[in-house]
């Protein structure tokens, strides 16, 4: 299939491409706009000085206004910057707009650089080899996944994960819509309330590496006995997401965190992501672009089209009066199914 390269102009660009052409192959097509690109797209922006890329934000206008855009494609992604900051945010800020435009994402997509090459020490260490190495490693990593990737499987098991109160939620209103439309897809629900996962630690590598192997975590609990069984078993993951803080939930930040342990075990690429996300206010795309950080970018699961759907919804019971939400909520269990 054929891989095209979307690399905005800018002060640093040459430099990016420069690096890209050691290991795309013979026939990627590198543009400088988003124009009927090919089924493959790797999404490439050198920001400048500042962090800043004028030709990023024109492309992020132009996914943002059509929904449609980049149906049928899968993508990856490169960032490079001069200084520490901003490849991160700058990344998942144009996967979920490219996500949003139609757009799936492989998992682990993003290879990003900082302008140290800092980020870049671990790998570095693990293959035996120096910073500016490991990062042409890692392009060539994501490039021979992108243009080898078929797609994951269909869904036929959903794990859902949830930290909220049944009585009150807006946000599990929202999974009752979705799920009367999911026939034929097998469901495990798991509430994470009420101090039932501990966070994550931070255990040394060895440690997190031994117990993941015996498929387990050193803190045990439900997200051993009960999360991480069904993670292996499923399709598909599907985190139900309040936003009342522009940010996901303690618990469910505990949830992912935990799953380090299994990720040392196995990867996550055959298996999607998706997220409700019910604001009271505003933010819900701060707490999608978490999901996309934690989870595709980090954990290395699947990011379907359109894997997010996003609501607005305060007092108790509102969801349910929301004009078209019982249509937005169908539409996206469409979406879902094989």
């Amino acid at each position: 299939m054929a891989l095209t390269v979307i690399l905005p102009p800018g002060d640093h660009r040459d430099a990016l491409l420069h690096r890209l052409g050691t290991v795309l192959p013979p026939e990627a097509e590198v543009m400088d706009r988003l124009v009927d690109p090919g089924d493959k797209v790797l999404f490439a922006a050198a920001l400048d000085d500042d962090g800043m890329s004028e030709g990023v934000f024109s492309l992020l206008r132009q996914l943002r206004r059509d929904s449609r855009l980049l149906e049928g494609r899968t993508a990856g992604l490169v960032v490079t910057g001069q200084g520490e900051l901003y490849t991160k945010s700058t990344a998942r800020t144009l996967a979920l707009a490219a996500n949003m435009a139609g757009c799936a994402l492989l998992g682990r997509p993003l290879v990003e650089a900082t302008g140290s090459l800092r980020n870049f020490q671990t790998q570095a260490q693990i293959s035996g080899t120096d910073a500016d190495a490991a990062f042409t490693l890692a392009l060539q990593d994501l490039v021979d996944r992108l243009t080898a990737w078929t797609g994951p499987p269909p869904l036929r098991r959903l794990a859902v994960v949830h930290a909220s109160v049944r009585k009150t939620s807006n946000t599990l209103a929202l999974w009752e819509l979705v799920k009367r439309h999911l026939q034929g897809v097998e469901t495990e629900e798991f509430c994470l309330l009420n101090g039932a996962v501990a966070d994550c630690a931070g255990c040394a590598y060895t440690t997190c590496l031994h117990f993941g192997q015996q498929g387990g975590c050193f803190y045990g609990g439900v997200m051993v006995d009960e999360v991480f069984p069904a993670i292996r078993r499923c399709d598909g993951l599907l985190m139900l997401c309040a936003n009342y803080n522009d940010a996901l939930a303690a618990n469910l930040t505990a949830c992912v965190n935990r799953l380090t342990s299994l990720f040392r075990q196995t990867r996550f690429y055959d298996k999607r992501l998706y997220g409700l996300v019910v604001s009271g206010y505003s933010g819900g795309d701060l707490v999608a672009q978490q999901l996309i950080s934690a989870l595709n970018m980090n954990k290395s699961f699947y990011l379907p089209p359109y894997f997010a759907l996003l609501e607005t919804a305060n007092d108790a019971g509102s969801l349910l009066r929301q004009p078209g939400v019982e249509d937005r909520a169908a539409a996206f269990a469409r979406r879902m199914l094989p």
